[in-house]
């Protein structure tokens, strides 16, 4: 089957075929997909990254050349000479050159902590998958992914990956803390900073305090999310 690449900046993935319909999610430079089917101006994908299927309009798409190996943009963003013209692109973008290697592998936990605190104000957008706008399980999936690690796209999904740490204090630096609704389903995920910090994106991208009962919003006097669990994925 035929790839193709995204070849803006980024694009939205929609849930349906329409630019009012909502945007559940992002493709970035770069990132591969399979067309699944088209209609009209759209086209459902399938994106090899993290599987996500959704509807993109179809002149964001080009197709891909699978001779041609691709690096990942480790900057936060950064301002690049592409085939399409001089383009912004964000951390996780995939470009066909050579990219400046900010990650520290020899201490990947605390090379994860300070790629996640360069995010740090980025305002929250639901389904946003860029330093643009990103929701919060997009941000642990961005900065999971420059460090060489593939999660799924939500958090739910996220959660079943890993091992349980039994104590919130046992966690460490890099760690995924999850949070569920008052349904129980999980619908809320941040990375661990230390036993008792966390950053995630709510309203924009913070650092909020951890604890048993889950993230205390200090500027709100009070419990904001839920704790389920934390989980250790590298």
């Amino acid at each position: 089957m035929e790839k193709y690449y995204c070849s803006v900046s980024v694009s939205p993935i929609r849930a349906d075929i329409s630019e009012k319909s909502e945007m559940t999610s992002q493709i970035l430079y770069g990132e591969t997909c399979e067309i699944i089917e088209t209609e009209g101006l759209y086209s459902k994908i399938k994106m090899d990254f993290d599987g996500y299927e959704g509807w993109v309009n179809s002149s964001v798409l080009k197709k891909e050349n699978s001779e041609i190996s691709k690096n990942l943009v480790t900057q936060i963003y950064g301002v690049f000479d592409l085939p399409e013209g001089r383009n912004l692109l964000s951390l996780g973008s995939e470009v066909a050159f050579e990219t400046e290697n900010l990650i520290d592998k020899n201490n990947i936990r605390e090379s994860l902590v300070e790629t996640a605190k360069k995010f740090i104000n980025v305002p929250y957008l639901w389904g946003g998958r860029s330093y643009f706008g990103i929701d919060c399980s997009a941000l642990v999936q961005l900065v999971y992914k420059i460090h060489g690690v593939a999660l799924p796209r939500d958090a739910d999904k996220q959660a079943e990956l890993g091992e349980a740490r039994d104590f919130v204090e046992e966690s460490e630096p890099g760690d995924l803390a999850f949070f569920e609704d008052e349904t129980g389903f999980i619908s809320h995920v941040g990375l661990v900073l230390s036993p008792f910090e966390l950053i995630h994106a709510s309203g924009k991208v913070r650092i909020d305090s951890l604890d048993f009962s889950g993230i205390y919003n200090a500027e709100k006097n009070k419990h904001t999310h839920k704790l389920r669990m934390v989980k250790t994925v590298i």
